[in-house]
């Protein structure tokens, strides 16, 4: 008796259907955007990877990762390991503008990977990034890049009025010890 009412819930269960399971790729791929770009911390965005092999599937999706925010980002550097470094480049290879930022700094200051965590950080400043063209800019301003003796003013004023100009407010405060310098 007791088998057989097991088998009834059992066939219940299975038999039922999903209705996510009926929701267009396209539609959850759109859901799932819209969270990854609005998610205020990690485990936002993470935790809906652990809802069920579809959307785990979906959610590396490229339009997705292109979309996925600055807070997705915000790993601590004790719990920074390889997972989180593949992520970080799947969205760089997606095209996120703020991943190859990260990617960037991370890699010339912290790697001291100088050339590729510019050449990271480039990218994003062609598009009118203002943390990266800041950030380009004291690297100019500092000489960071080479020796100090190969500081680029010129050049670190220019990115500098630029990121300005875009509204960077950390790039206004270092326009004005431009010109205090002066």
């Amino acid at each position: 008796m007791l088998q057989r009412k097991k088998q009834r819930i059992s066939r219940k269960f299975t038999q039922k259907p999903d209705p996510f399971d009926g929701l267009p790729d396209d539609l959850v791929i759109s859901i799932i955007s819209k969270l990854a770009s609005s998610a205020s911390s990690p485990p936002d965005f993470f935790s809906i990877l652990l809802t069920c092999k579809r959307i785990n599937l979906l959610a590396v999706h490229p339009l997705i990762l292109s979309k996925v925010g600055l807070k997705d980002f915000a790993v601590k550097a004790r719990k920074w390991c390889d997972s989180v470094h593949r992520f970080l480049k799947q969205n760089v290879n997606a095209g996120n503008d703020e991943a190859c930022y990260i990617l960037g700094m991370i890699r010339f200051y912290c790697l001291k990977n100088r050339r590729s965590g510019e050449s990271l950080m480039a990218k994003p400043a062609i598009k009118s990034h203002t943390p990266s063209i800041c950030s380009l800019a004291v690297i100019q301003f500092n000489g960071s890049g080479s020796s100090k003796i190969n500081k680029e003013l010129r050049a670190g004023v220019a990115l500098c009025e630029r990121a300005a100009f875009l509204g960077h407010v950390g790039a206004l405060r270092e326009l004005g010890h431009c010109l205090q310098d002066v």
